[in-house]
């Protein structure tokens, strides 16, 4: 059960956990961002995540389990049978002879005593509250291997196509993956699930069975049946029983041992998403709300495929989007669809393209407008010119590095003059993982054995013993370690003295220089903050970026 903004209110309120000028500060933010009040409280560094806990857990007169800091043995999750724990949300977190204690969302539920009395006869009911988000890491231990659930399947020698598919769509839910990968062999097909960044086999299916799975999957995203040698795009909405539709994208290409499918999952998560959820510092929070609220220019996400530049501008326009503003975007394709937000396909069989689009959206009255990509130099024109014209202007583009951009733009034939005049900030950012806070735990290393790894250690880790973090790994992360993923940024601010540079046409390393001088920090930098603090490891860091040799 979610809580409303009316009991969160209440419950830090009644605990004294937030000021009252506080609160009625957040529920002004979250009035005109349509956002919740907890957002506004994470930002302003008000309200932390236990804190919440705690102050719900007060609220209904019972104590307050934290299920990640808390690991939770799958022997006592069993204990309660999965129809039961998903619709109660609730697990066994403690027993002895007399009395079992439960966490659950909804310890008010009046239900549960009758129900759980049912499971533990003679025994004591107590309860706990848990936070909603944790119970994913509950839920997992009830997964049977993929791999005997396509046994099941073959056995029976009904319905393969169908059951196998929704059995793999399944596990790709409850792994969190975002895309799945069907890799025809010789004799087999390999399925893979990408998640946290990484690929991980899911299981193997026999090649004769491939055909109907791939025809079944063509037919739903529309596409040509008949077709075996072209590349198609198509797309999927996905029903899924008691949850939110999901729309999948559907790329198929042909390769020597058949055709592949690459299914990427568009999550519905991005509609709760917020700037605190990101991975951004306070003080690069403060920085890109400041740019955001100028009545024109461009901000400008920078980054390798995959890296959460569209992620990050649509939590942007979550904050932006009210009922005052016009927001348009052009994208290709449209990944996640936001109510209150004019979004655009590109389409070429339409000739409607990024260009002809954002001249179009240029005289549909915008306040913002999204660019999905800026690839070439028409593009790039014309959005200089609608941040020239009045319009505060989003986009991507792909470059390694924040400084690497403005002479990539100027070389795509954008005039120094108008980049000078419209660009407000870049942001690069790259991905790492996040550590898994059910099995993680430190280490202390001597700085010593970090140097082979970095240059200059003692610049990062002034201590001689330096404590690190990892994850054993457990059934909640599927044993890597990891669980979730965060981004790394760097920020670079277009300040008085930067829009003189860039009228001179400078190279990156000019660029760069003058950005340090003017307090600007690397991905690798920002990524160090997050790995003493626990959130990734030195390691994954190390993974997506290098130390500076400046």
């Amino acid at each position: 059960m979610k809580l409303e903004d009316v009991k969160i209110r209440e419950a830090l309120a009644k605990g004294d956990y937030v000021s009252e000028e506080n609160l009625n500060a957040a529920e002004v933010f979250a009035k005109e961002h349509s956002a919740s009040i907890v957002e506004y409280l994470f930002f302003k560094g008000f309200l932390t995540r236990d804190l919440l806990g705690q102050a719900i857990a007060e609220m209904y007169g019972v104590t307050y389990a934290d299920l990640n800091s808390k690991p939770i043995v799958r022997e006592a999750v069993l204990r309660i049978p999965e129809e039961i724990s998903k619709k109660y949300e609730v697990v066994l977190i403690g027993e002895n002879e007399t009395e079992v204690t439960i966490a659950t969302t909804d310890p008010s539920n009046a239900e549960l005593p009758q129900v759980l009395s049912a499971i533990f006869p003679n025994k004591k009911i107590a309860f706990a509250y848990a936070m909603q988000e944790d119970f994913e890491s509950v839920f997992i231990y009830y997964r049977k291997p993929l791999n005997t659930r396509f046994v099941d399947i073959l056995k029976t020698e009904k319905h393969i196509a169908p059951e196998i598919i929704e059995e793999i769509f399944r596990d790709a839910f409850l792994y969190r993956a975002s895309d799945i990968h069907f890799e025809p062999q010789e004799n087999e097909v390999v399925i893979r699930f990408r998640i946290d960044g990484v690929l991980h086999e899911a299981g193997r299916i026999q090649k004769e069975f491939y055909e109907n799975i791939l025809n079944r999957i063509k037919v739903q995203a529309h596409l040509r049946i008949d077709e075996h040698f072209a590349v198609q795009d198509g797309s999927i909405r996905y029903e899924r029983k008691a949850a939110v539709p999901v729309d999948m994208r559907i790329s198929i290409a042909p390769t020597i041992n058949g055709e592949k499918i690459v299914i990427r999952l568009l999550a519905e998560y991005v509609q709760s998403l917020s700037l605190y959820d990101l991975g951004l510092s306070y003080k690069n929070q403060k920085v890109l709300t400041e740019t955001a609220q100028k009545p024109f220019g461009m901000i400008l996400v920078t980054g390798a495929t995959g890296s959460g530049k569209t992620t990050t501008l649509y939590a942007l326009l979550k904050s932006l989007n009210t009922p005052e503003v016009n927001i348009t975007t052009i994208e290709d394709p449209v990944e996640y669809k936001v109510v209150g937000i004019n979004q655009i396909q590109v389409n070429p069989q339409t000739d409607i393209t990024f260009a002809a689009g954002l001249r179009s959206i240029a005289r549909q009255d915008p306040n913002i407008i999204l660019v999905g990509e800026i690839r070439d130099r028409e593009t790039a024109e014309i959005a200089v010119n609608a941040a020239l014209t009045g319009h505060l202007l989003l986009s991507t583009f792909h470059s390694n590095d924040a400084a690497t951009s403005i002479p990539r733009l100027l070389n795509m034939g954008v005039e120094p003059f108008l980049m000078a005049s419209t660009l407000e900030l870049v942001i690069a950012q790259r991905l790492v993982r996040t550590v898994c806070k059910n099995c993680r735990y430190g280490m202390n290393i001597k700085r010593d054995e970090i140097a082979g790894s970095i240059p200059n250690a003692g610049k990062y880790f002034p201590e001689d013993v330096v404590t690190l973090y990892k994850g054993k790994g457990c059934e909640s992360c599927a044993g890597t370690g990891y669980k979730g993923r965060t981004a790394v940024f760097e920020f670079m601010k277009i300040t008085p003295d930067m829009r003189d540079l860039i009228l001179k046409n400078p190279s990156t390393k000019q660029i760069w220089e003058l950005a340090r001088k003017e307090g600007a920090v690397t991905l690798f930098e920002d990524g160090i903050d997050k790995v003493k603090s626990g959130i990734t490891t030195l390691e994954d860091l190390l993974r997506i970026t290098t130390p500076p040799t400046d």
